[in-house]
């Protein structure tokens, strides 16, 4: 949209510096989208997904743990998320606070949360800012 919008004010005012920024932006833009596409077709066969598993793809784990969980096997996504959590993988961390925050609640879930937020995780990382959720007092920082 801000594509469009810069070719519109390129054409009305006749500026050619908006006009090459707002073609800078559409190219930006198609690479974005390509490379999303790319990425959504890695996995895009149960097959393909089961070998991403076998070589290790901590990604192809998190999503079939995502999957199993939207099914409603939480002791099956747990299992994955686990398997993910032990190669490193932050978001699998985050989603196993999410998984155990469900189940047993948000104390139960800290464990998890601030395993993801010492790896870097974003949103983990604002839980135990004082005043929020797992930092409420302010005595629990990272």
């Amino acid at each position: 949209m801000t594509a469009a919008v810069l070719g519109i004010i390129s054409f009305v005012t006749g500026n050619g510096t908006v006009f090459t920024v707002s073609w800078v932006v559409w190219v930006l833009a198609v690479l974005l989208v390509l490379r999303n596409r790319r990425v959504r077709l890695r996995y895009s066969t149960p097959e393909k997904l089961r070998a991403a598993i076998a070589e290790g793809d901590v990604r192809a784990l998190r999503a079939t743990a995502m999957l199993a969980k939207i099914n409603k096997d939480l002791d099956e996504a747990e299992r994955l998320l686990r398997l993910a959590v032990d190669r490193g993988d932050r978001e699998a961390m985050w989603e196993m606070g999410r998984l155990v925050e469900e189940r047993d609640g948000l104390a139960a879930s800290e464990r998890w949360f601030r395993m993801a937020a010492e790896n870097g995780h974003f949103f983990a990382k604002r839980f135990f800012r004082p005043g929020h959720a797992l930092n409420m007092d302010g005595t629990n920082p990272l």
